[in-house]
């Protein structure tokens, strides 16, 4: 199977590509468009989040980058192993992921930050190609229950068996991986107490530990 990611000018979602146009207007300096993901195809970890952020990604077209969510995630990335070089908050800041993919589960930014259903159901197939082109594979990490469920969806297993729940891990044996739950970094979530950054490093630990045990 080739590998296979949006077109920068994809119509799948209708709701998207109109948001998209109203951006390209309001925002022209943004990159506007699907993004693709980050890291290289032989890693063996896939993090998996939401959607562009409308002033994060969808304006640097890398994942989690000038996000809030990015300044929690790729820092303890690094503070772990998995990432070199300084992040700074652009595309073209020369970090680098060490044995880790970042993509999201829906590629373009929705109104509201609020996916729904159709639009995961069609982005979906470019999540399915990115794991099978990712032969090293081993661990998928979701980041909040969309994630979850949408990796679900696209190997198709039984939602009902595999509750999300943040430190959860899940055998998705007839794949062999390894599925891990964390509470998405987002502001909000940080600033609720929801999740902590110790409660993330805990999981990035748990990745780490299950990697090389």
């Amino acid at each position: 199977m080739s590998f296979c990611a949006p077109d920068k000018n994809c119509i799948n979602c209708l709701r998207l590509v109109d948001f998209r146009k109203i951006n390209q207007k309001k925002f022209p300096s943004y990159y506007n468009a699907p993004v693709p993901a980050f890291g290289n195809l032989d890693a063996k970890i896939l993090i998996v989040g939401l959607a562009p952020g409308l002033n994060g990604a969808n304006q640097t077209g890398r994942p989690f980058t000038n996000d809030y969510a990015g300044d929690v995630l790729y820092p303890v990335l690094k503070k772990y192993g998995f990432a070199k070089g300084n992040y700074d908050k652009r595309a073209d800041d020369g970090f680098e992921l060490i044995n880790i993919r970042v993509t999201n589960s829906v590629r373009c930014v929705p109104p509201q930050n609020k996916v729904t259903g159709d639009e995961i159901k069609n982005c979906g197939k470019f999540l399915i190609d990115e794991i099978s082109n990712m032969p090293n594979l081993k661990i998928i990490l979701t980041l909040g229950n969309v994630a979850h469920n949408a990796v679900l969806g696209i190997l198709e297993y039984k939602k009902s068996s595999f509750k999300f729940g943040h430190g959860n891990i899940h055998k998705l044996d007839k794949h062999n991986l390894t599925m891990i739950n964390s509470y998405h970094t987002s502001r909000y979530n940080i600033n609720t107490g929801v999740l902590t950054i110790e409660m993330f490093e805990n999981i990035i630990q748990t990745v780490k530990n299950i990697l090389i045990p």
